[in-house]
């Protein structure tokens, strides 16, 4: 394997060779070894500031060409690493394993949980303890108002994410009683200022009254299990960390990151900002190394964690142009959202599937990595989101123990709604073909138009071009009209259009030494 500059070859247009004898990579280079990480903390209020109102990121130039999405193999998809993992889409998981999620583990274990930490503030407090085998767990809680909604959110949306190749939390819904939970030696408690004193048993009572109880008189609630390595602190949404030697692509460029958006508009995961992630410090084949998490996931699904969501989630909380409307149209001009119709149930809150508009969606505040998405960027995930068929989403959603039956199935169907609109609004940019192949020495491909009912493209031609490797010039090879991959002993690309389309296109190149295979896709529109 080639040493970490491989990985930049990915980022770099002006490399001498386009492709290397390995392409396309599927994993990442083996890391660099990161001695020390610092553990990093952010404010919560200094991140919504400096985006809402700064400029720490780098841009899409309003002229000249797009910056393209970088961290990605010649395919153009992310490669499995510390960030991403190729999963449902590449290879489709069985039901089992969709409802399962992340890793081999289990809810907590035994009759007498340790508490060993805790934190008493907002409404939905929490706390950390040991189970009979001696793991941690982190213990949250649903609101007062809203039975089951936090919870259920939490486990649903890790294992779709999971599903969708992101690095997540093992997320189990629990029950137990008071009498299951002990107090471990010398728990710290921050009280309303901050200072820290011993935990009391009764600190313990005052937080198990702040949440609700299920008929039977038990807590219900989301136990996540603590993630392997040392936690170091969240990755921003832009630039890199100085402290990890594998993190050369400005966080904002991530492809795995922009597709993102598309992600958490389909969920509702307005909250995805980076305070709700992780960098934790792992060892894996002898390499300490960081790994990227997505966590904290009870603000989604209509839910947000401390109360139902705001009918007008998917808006940012603030932004002057949508200010400026109100004011000079004296509030005649409503914003999208506001011709939402909501079916209320208080186990999920607001979240809706007739009025969602993906393109028109947007977290609490901007987040740079999904301001500079494109087109390209939106297929990739689209393509992850629209792979979840119907009974594997309803399969999924039973993973949040909702006890009305009428609440999974509003659900069920919000987040077919969703998946359909994105699909449709996605895949129109683009020429939606895709998983290339060589079939019987011509070229083959899948139309996800018209494998999801979002709209064939019947009328695409192929031309092909010899390619120099060197230069990157392309040469017409006269009467190469078909897929039957013309003779040749280097490399070529087949260009396929559409008349229906006519500013889209995609390259598709081929190694043709020995066996032929596909190297390289470019998409453009």
């Amino acid at each position: 394997m080639r040493p970490i500059l491989a990985f930049l070859i990915l980022c770099a247009p002006a490399w001498p060779q386009r492709f290397l004898s390995d392409d396309p990579l599927d994993r990442e280079p083996r890391p660099r070894p990161v001695a020390k990480a610092l553990n990093r903390k952010f404010s919560d209020y200094y991140d919504f500031i400096s985006l809402q109102f700064g400029e720490l990121a780098q841009k899409q130039p309003k002229k000249g060409p797009p910056i393209r999405a970088l961290a990605v193999n010649t395919l153009g998809e992310p490669m499995d690493g510390a960030w991403y993992e190729k999963r449902h889409y590449s290879r489709r998981m069985s039901i089992d394993e969709l409802k399962r999620g992340p890793g081999q583990d289990t809810p907590p274990q035994g009759n007498e949980w340790t508490v060993i930490g805790a934190k008493s503030e907002g409404i939905t407090p929490g706390f950390v303890i040991l189970d009979s085998r001696k793991r941690r767990y982190f213990i949250k809680f649903d609101p007062l108002t809203n039975p089951e909604m936090a919870t259920s959110a939490d486990s649903i949306s890790s294992r779709l994410f999971y599903a969708l190749g992101y690095h997540v939390p093992q997320n189990f819904i629990v029950y137990f009683n008071i009498e299951q939970l002990k107090l471990g030696e010398d728990v710290q408690l921050a009280d309303k200022t901050g200072k820290k004193r011993s935990m009391t048993n009764r600190d313990l009572y005052e937080i198990l009254v702040k949440v609700p109880r299920t008929s039977d008189g038990k807590y219900r609630a989301t136990a996540s299990t603590a993630l392997p390595g040392k936690p170091v602190g969240p990755p921003r949404y832009y630039g890199t960390r100085k402290d990890d030697p594998n993190d050369t692509v400005p966080h904002e460029h991530r492809r795995d990151l922009r597709g993102l958006h598309v992600v958490s508009a389909w969920l509702g995961h307005d909250d995805s900002r980076a305070i709700n992630n992780l960098d934790a410090l792992v060892t894996e084949n002898g390499i300490p190394h960081l790994k990227h998490y997505l966590l904290d996931f009870g603000s989604t699904l209509g839910s947000a964690s401390q109360k139902a969501n705001s009918i007008r989630s998917g808006a940012y909380l603030f932004s002057w142009k949508e200010s400026a409307v109100q004011l000079f149209t004296l509030g005649l001009a409503p914003p999208y959202y506001a011709f939402a119709k909501y079916r209320y149930f208080p186990s999920i809150g607001y979240i809706e599937g007739d009025v969602f508009d993906p393109d028109k969606w947007v977290p609490e505040y901007p987040n740079p990595a999904f301001l500079n998405r494109l087109p390209d960027d939106e297929f990739w995930a689209a393509k992850q989101v629209m792979a979840l068929r119907d009974e594997e989403i309803r399969a999924i959603i039973t993973t949040g123990e909702l006890s009305d039956p009428e609440a999974a199935d509003y659900l069920a169907q919000v987040l077919i709604k969703r998946r359909d609109r994105i699909g449709k609004t996605y895949f129109a940019k683009v020429l939606p073909f895709d998983r290339f192949s060589l079939n019987g020495g011509s070229l083959a491909w899948e139309d996800l138009g018209k494998t999801y009912s979002t709209g064939a493209v019947a009328d695409a031609r192929i031309t092909w071009h010899t390619f120099d490797n060197q230069t990157g010039k392309l040469a017409p090879i006269p009467a190469a009209a078909s897929a039957k991959v013309p003779d040749s002993n280097g490399y070529i690309a087949a260009e396929i259009t559409a008349p229906s389309r006519p500013k889209q296109n995609i390259f598709v190149y081929l190694r043709t030494q020995g066996t032929a295979k596909i190297v390289g896709i470019d998409r453009n529109w």
